[in-house]
This record gives C-alpha cells, sequence and structure tokens, in this order.
C-alpha cells in the first residue's frame, strides 16, 4: 500500500482537516493515522501535519521522509 492508497477507516480514526497552526475535525475519533509510518496518533498528541497535502505525521523524522529530507534508513 502507498500513500495514496488509504486503509479503510478503524472505530475511533478521526477524520480531521488540517489548517495552518489549527486542526478541524470532520469526523469525531481518537485518533489519526501517519502518512509515513501508519502509526496511530491521538489527536491529543498529534503535533506534525501538512496542510498542503492534508497528512498527519508521528514524528519530525516522519515529516523529513515525507518531504524527501531523509531516506528511511537514514532515520
Amino acid at each position: 500500500m502507498n500513500r495514496f492508497e488509504r486503509a479503510p477507516l478503524l472505530p475511533g480514526e478521526a477524520v480531521v482537516q488540517y489548517l495552518d497552526g489549527d486542526m478541524k475535525v470532520m469526523r469525531p475519533g481518537h485518533f489519526v493515522r501517519c502518512a509515513v509510518t501508519g502509526a496511530s496518533i491521538a489527536l491529543e498528541e498529534l503535533r506534525y501535519w501538512s496542510v498542503e497535502k492534508q497528512e498527519a505525521y508521528a514524528t519530525r523524522e516522519a515529516v523529513l521522509q515525507s518531504i524527501g529530507a531523509i531516506t528511511p534508513d537514514q532515520s
């Protein structure tokens, strides 16, 4: 599965619109998925996302992988 093929939403998975410095919950849930790793991220712990790509990231390293600044074996 690549980043464009999304897994079906699981119970408790939120749908979020990512905004500059904020986010809008479109469908309530407890977590979102990291676009790079697929890891669950609790909404209250979500710190990294892309407004342009509308993707969430679990870590700074995942952000860097998403923009191509590092490869998975460099992290």
